[in-house]
């Protein structure tokens, strides 16, 4: 479906709010016209009324001559004089103006509008004399009317001007508003074909300076996110061609009859162990995938965390006995209840171990130290082993960072397991943070609310 550009919208809007302006403002004259016309027609038929009224008297009233002066003098302003006389006689009897004074009534001096075969008539009655004498002066209010049919005329002819020069401002306008606007659709096109290093200017309105500020910050985070995969793309290649080249130089080896007997079978052991590398790597790269997906599951319950730290010590005494590192047990006596997935809090609390014995040396210690605070509890991992730098701690959860900086000189994971780790104790409501360790080495800890025991 084909859409009209913005500056038409405007442009149209302004003519519609303007047009009806027009309407109701020239409505509104037009009746106001007319009747300040008709009001103003009035009084200067009253005040000549006045006038003709001060120079007659009873004398002058039966004196044909001295009205027929009158007549002549107001009837070439189109305004009828018609005559009461003392003996009741009625001068111009049939005419339109004797039949509009009759109806205003000529016994009582005052003003009167009348209608006659539908026209409307002022009629201004002044009475001379005490004996019954009467004149009245009849005057259409066509002339008034017309009086004000020219003015309303004008009054259109303005508004007119008025309506083109809001159409031009209307077009002025809706240019300014989207000429920002088609700068930023120009930019998000050379976006969506693989440009970031185009920006929009920020100028304009509020609104639009916001727009143009908004695409900026995409483009900005399209490019470190860009740059962020491209590191990562490369610190993972890395680590698959390490265990891809030791599996596929042990197999040529077994193949070509190389290796026999005891080493062929340390081949074979060797070809497990790196197949084994490549499969935790994988699957964390697909659990890494899953957790940014809104279908990622968790099922989360009451769980006994003092319990769960036992479980992982169990299991990772004797892995740190066999490398001569001790593992020590810091915990509150009595159950510690949160709600997490207890599955998932394993896989956190197995990974962070596997780090810390990767780095630890032999005779320097690993702890599992769980405290309760605050309502929340902490359970940290912490190694005697080289620790980070300070200001690796704030980016120890960025993946494949601490893998890019430090596999040249220690042994490294596969720099997604931190990420990972955080995370999921994300998804499960709780913090996982870096920093320095009592024993030397770093300390990586989750916090979760405590829950209360049934």
């Amino acid at each position: 479906m084909k859409r009209t550009s913005l500056a038409l919208r405007i442009t149209v809007v302004c003519l519609a709010i303007a047009a009806v302006a027009v309407v109701v403002a020239g409505l509104v004259a037009a009746r106001l016209v007319r009747t300040a016309g008709v009001e103003v027609l009035r009084q200067s038929l009253s005040a000549q009324a006045d006038v003709v009224a001060s120079q007659l008297d009873e004398t002058g009233i039966g004196n044909r001559l001295a009205v027929g002066k009158v007549a002549e003098v107001v009837r070439g302003q189109g305004i009828d004089v018609v005559v009461r006389r003392p003996n009741g006689t009625l001068g111009g009897a049939g005419t339109v103006a004797a039949i509009a004074a009759s109806k205003a009534g000529l016994t009582r001096a005052g003003s009167d509008t009348v209608l006659v075969e539908g026209r409307q008539y002022l009629v201004e009655v002044r009475t001379v004399g005490a004996k019954g004498a009467a004149f009245a002066l009849v005057q259409s209010t066509k002339i008034g009317e017309a009086r004000g049919q020219l003015l309303v005329r004008n009054i259109v002819l303005a508004l007119g001007a008025g309506l083109a020069v809001v159409a031009v401002a209307g077009l002025v306008l809706s240019r300014m508003l989207s000429r920002p606007l088609r700068r930023a659709a120009s930019v998000a096109n050379g976006m969506r074909s693989g440009r970031r290093d185009l920006r929009v200017p920020v100028e304009g309105p509020t609104e639009v300076a916001d727009v143009a500020r908004s695409v900026n910050e995409l483009a900005d985070a399209l490019q470190y996110s860009e740059a962020r995969q491209r590191e990562f793309l490369l610190s993972v290649s890395h680590e698959l061609r390490t265990p891809l080249t030791a599996v596929t130089g042990f197999a040529e080896a077994i193949g070509d009859g190389v290796a026999e007997g005891e080493d062929a079978r340390r081949a074979g052991q060797t070809i497990h162990r790196e197949a084994v590398r490549l499969e935790r790597l994988v699957s964390d790269l697909l659990e890494l995938a899953r957790l940014g997906a809104d279908e990622f599951r968790l099922d989360p319950v009451r769980l006994d965390l003092a319990a769960l730290v036992d479980e992982c010590a169990d299991v990772w005494r004797l892995r740190c006995e066999g490398q001569d590192v001790t593992l020590l047990v810091e915990r509150p006596a009595g159950e510690v209840q949160v709600i997490a997935d207890p599955r998932r809090l394993r896989q956190v609390v197995d990974g962070l171990a596997e780090n810390a014995l990767r780095v630890t040396p032999a005779g320097a210690p690993i702890v599992f130290s769980l405290v309760t605070a605050e309502g929340q509890a902490w359970l940290a991992v912490r190694d005697g082993g080289p620790g980070l730098a300070p200001e690796d701690y704030p980016v120890a959860f960025d993946r494949g960072v601490l893998n890019r900086r430090y596999r040249d000189s220690r042994p490294v994971g596969s720099g997604i397991g931190l990420a990972l780790a955080y995370g999921l104790v994300t998804r499960m409501g709780g913090t996982l943070t870096a920093g320095p360790a009592p024993e030397g080495g770093a300390a990586f800890t989750v916090a979760l609310r405590l829950g209360r025991a049934r």
